[in-house]
């Protein structure tokens, strides 16, 4: 029986308590961001989240993602309700307990499905909100994951995603496109002011996103070596060069440093670097940082100028920043930072950054796909967004009857 590790079960544990924090965070983030009116509806999202995925995962969420491969596409239910997931280890760590693999995991699983809802805010029918969140979780989230991590195909293929640049930014990104796209744009939109209701609240939740972050990437190393170290110093990197630059760019387009664009920038950054945290040292980390300060930004830019309502900018900081992160793994990645890994385009391996783009192109479209058929069949039984007269109240009212501020 392999030998537990007091140390790496105590990181692993503390990773994903730091990674469980970055939902709630996550709420503060995109809680600033919306209208007054809408701001307990939006942390709401990520709260209810936390609750529901929590449940998910233990009952057949990690089972589904994690368990005996069934053909390259999902895990079997071999797992259900944690059966046989107890406290020796299991096949993804020899040094932890499964149970502390398992609940790592579940962290992620629940801030993925939690990133989508900025694309929605302001409009979306808390039932219809509830019952979609489930629905993707597992019929997308947990099979991207399986293909990725689980031992199915994409792991096979020789995928490298070390922290969720595929399984879990693109997939959030591409599937906020969507929901965006399918839910239409909110009362108002283009008309008249949607400014933040409180930019200090953002600030807050992506300082400490950029904290939780750690445990999201360096936790990945599972064991508490000099992996889990570059992998945090890499991360921290990536965010100070992406929120430099995001905040340098558009204080040139737009004439003054933004705070705002500094935060976003940050966490652009921190998407970015997140699936090539494990592969990659601190000079490739200032160029992901560089990429991913401009490539959001503009493609934030085209999604505004075409008047996609993406209300919070999920897609061109999660879904471009994770499609970045990916390809550039397959660019910088060296096994002198992780001897089991593969190099990359630099190192003299162009097929890796191939597989990569695989990878990228088999996320996008299968989250895209089955993203747009969870909404339109929800929408044919449940309704997807609030009456317009609701809409205009504000959800906070309309749909929880309380309000987040009595001044």
């Amino acid at each position: 029986m392999d030998k537990i590790s007091a140390g790496d079960t105590a990181w692993l544990l503390a990773s994903a308590a730091l990674v469980m924090l970055m939902t709630p965070a996550l709420g503060f983030f995109y809680g600033g961001l919306v209208r007054r009116k809408n701001v307990l509806s939006t942390i709401m999202h990520s709260f209810f989240i936390l609750c529901l995925i929590s449940v998910q995962w233990v009952l057949w969420g990690y089972t589904l993602a994690f368990g005996p491969d069934h053909g390259g596409l999902i895990g079997g239910l071999d797992w259900a309700a944690l059966k046989g997931v107890g406290e020796a280890p299991g096949p993804y760590g020899a040094t932890v307990p499964h149970l502390a693999y398992m609940v790592f995991q579940m962290m992620f699983a629940v801030i993925t499905p939690a990133l989508i809802t900025g694309a929605f805010a302001e409009r979306k029918r808390f039932k219809a909100f509830v019952v979609f969140t489930l629905l993707w979780a597992t019929f997308v989230y947990d099979p991207v994951a399986h293909w990725v991590w689980g031992g199915g195909w994409l792991g096979r293929l020789g995928a490298l995603d070390f922290a969720g640049g595929t399984v879990v930014h693109i997939t959030s990104g591409v599937s906020a496109l969507v929901a965006a796209l399918v839910l239409g744009r909110r009362v108002g939109y283009g008309s008249e002011p949607m400014d933040p209701h409180d930019a200090t609240m953002t600030v807050l939740g992506a300082s400490l996103l950029w904290f939780g972050w750690f445990g999201f990437n360096a936790g990945s190393a599972i064991t508490a070596g000099g992996l889990a170290a570059n992998a945090f110093v890499v991360t921290n990197t990536a965010a100070a060069m992406a929120g430099l630059t995001w905040m340098t760019v558009s204080w040139i387009h737009k004439g003054a440093p933004s705070v705002l664009g500094a935060a976003t920038g940050a966490v652009a950054g921190l998407v970015a670097i997140t699936p090539a945290s494990g592969y990659v040292d601190v000079s490739a980390a200032i160029l992901i940082g560089l990429g991913a300060g401009i490539i959001p930004y503009f493609a934030i830019q085209l999604t505004r100028r075409l008047k996609v309502d993406d209300a919070l900018d999920v897609f061109g900081c999660h879904g471009m920043g994770g499609t970045w992160g990916a390809l550039a793994t397959g660019i910088f990645a060296t096994v002198a930072v992780n001897p089991g890994a593969a190099n990359g385009l630099v190192a003299g391996n162009p097929a890796q950054l191939g597989i990569q783009a695989i990878a990228v192109a088999a996320s996008i479209t299968y989250s895209a796909v089955m993203t747009f058929v969870i909404l339109k069949v929800i929408g044919l039984f449940v309704g997807l967004r609030v009456p317009e007269h609701e809409e205009v109240l504000g959800l906070d009212a309309s749909q929880h009857r309380e309000s987040a501020y009595q001044l």
